[in-house]
């Protein structure tokens, strides 16, 4: 038996986190972990496919940008077992850097399932009994499927699936147009797969600005990226060579499209069964664990954090919640609040942070929002990328001129977006973006010019009423 003063049910970007805080506080702390330490973000989640990303963006470079710049290469082939190999070195090194700092803060590592015996009280099916004053609960999600025929066949696969394949499909089809959907298209795109995407909604992304949302549907068109909107899926036919999704599109009319392989990308569920919550007492739903801002429970000394919390599901997010889990239990009362950021790893990058346009609209009434927008094309630094594709918007309420949303659409637009943040959390007035002083040349620079175009102060952009005598 281990006694500890807090035990972490999960060891992933909520998990470990929580552990180590908790430990920093003074207090001791074991986690349990069924499997490899990093959750889905490490071992099947944000790491390997951004890793998947940067091989794409290699064979975008090597087949366009090179040459652009001067850099002849002759032939470009994908060697996709390096791919894999490169992104299993990353995920290893650093699932081993969190095994590494749990040691490190003298965190005890119990491996196997655990499920709460009562409110105090954590076996695993390894035969181990964790003893505990407070706790965290950090089980992530996992993907779901939809109600459709044949959608469990073998040339169905979900995130984790694609991830484990030994050849690149000639023919992918991915099933949604959410942030995983788009990723993986972007990526296969890029690795010379035939990609079409079947979405239900009017749009790819559909919860992000408009404008976004337009650029991305604009730059899969000319990468010829195929896209079925406000098409409904209704049936998977496999035979020996290929995979048939049949749908029915926005006029109501039934097609299909044959592919080699199916991405089903329609969402993922909170990891709640089999955990012993109704052994501790604690509420949840069918898709989160119902907590407060602070993350607690309705037990008062378990709490969750991360996606079995249900409130986003992002890492970044996770790693702030367990955090303050940790400093809650220790009696600091932090309330989780904060900007997010929302990043997208296409080609085109798309992030933002805040309020969409339409939710500002919608919030404060269109005529006190005022928006301005600089495109990267403007840009030297882009020029010198050889890939001007993209913007940067503000977005802002003109009572006090504050900060209320940037969207970021192009490259190292992830990068970028995190000065937003910063100028949201600290509810930066527009000007204060506009008259800071920023480093030249630089792609964040279009931050600094975006503000001023909606100060009506453009400095390397014509303005609108010249452009429009112009015109």
């Amino acid at each position: 038996m281990i006694e500890v003063d807090v035990a972490v049910l999960g060891g992933g970007p909520g998990g470990y986190p929580a552990a180590i805080r908790a430990a920093q506080l003074g207090l001791s702390v074991a986690v349990i972990e069924q499997g490899r330490l990093g959750g889905t973000c490490l071992n099947v989640g944000c790491i390997p496919t951004k890793a998947w990303v940067q091989s794409a963006h290699a064979m975008k470079d090597a087949h366009d940008t090179f040459a652009k710049l001067g850099v002849n290469v002759p032939t470009v082939e994908l060697d996709f077992a390096q791919v894999q190999k490169n992104k299993e070195d990353i995920v290893d090194r650093s699932v081993s850097g969190v095994g590494g700092l749990l040691k490190a803060n003298g965190i005890t590592l119990v491996e196997g399932r655990g499920a709460f015996a009562d409110a105090n009280t954590i076996t695993t099916d390894t035969g181990e009994t964790v003893v505990f004053k407070d706790a965290v609960i950090a089980t992530g999600s996992r993907p779901t499927r939809p109600p459709v025929d044949g959608i469990d066949g073998p040339r169905c696969v979900d995130s984790t699936g694609l991830l484990a394949i030994d050849a690149v499909p000639p023919r992918l089809i991915v099933l949604g147009g959410g942030v995983i959907g788009v990723e993986f298209a972007s990526v296969f795109a890029h690795f010379g797969s035939e990609v079409t995407i079947v979405e239900m909604l009017d749009h790819l992304i559909a919860n992000e600005d408009a404008e976004a949302r337009t650029e991305l549907e604009r730059a899969f068109k000319k990468r010829k990226i195929a896209q079925h909107l406000g098409a409904r899926a209704s049936r998977v036919e496999e035979t020996k060579d290929a995979v048939f999704l049949y749908f029915v599109d926005s006029a109501g009319a039934e097609q299909k499209v044959e592919g080699d392989l199916v991405l089903v990308a329609t969402g993922r569920r909170a990891n709640v069964e089999d955990i012993g919550l109704e052994a501790a007492g604690v509420h949840f739903e069918p898709t989160r664990i119902t907590t407060d801002e602070y993350r607690r429970t309705n037990v008062p000394n378990i709490y969750a954090v991360g996606d079995v919390a249900g409130y986003w599901q992002l890492a970044h997010t996770a790693f702030r919640e367990g955090e303050l889990a940790a400093d809650n239990i220790a009696g600091h009362n932090i309330p989780v609040t904060g900007a997010v950021p929302r990043c997208i790893y296409t080609d085109p990058e798309i992030a933002a942070v805040g309020l969409t346009e339409e939710e500002a609209i919608a919030e404060y009434g269109k005529d006190r929002i005022r928006t301005g927008k600089f495109p990267f094309s403007a840009l030297a630094r882009a020029a010198m990328f050889a890939d001007r594709t993209g913007f940067v918007k503000t977005i802002h309420e003109t009572t006090l001129d504050e900060l209320l949303g940037v969207v970021v659409v192009g490259m190292s637009a992830t990068e970028i977006i995190n000065a937003g943040v910063v100028g949201i959390d600290a509810e930066a007035r527009v000007d204060t973006i506009g008259d800071s002083i920023t480093a030249h040349p630089t792609l964040a620079e279009a931050f600094k010019e975006a503000a001023l175009m909606g100060l009506d102060r453009p400095l390397h952009w014509p303005p609108a009423k010249k452009k429009a005598a112009a015109a």
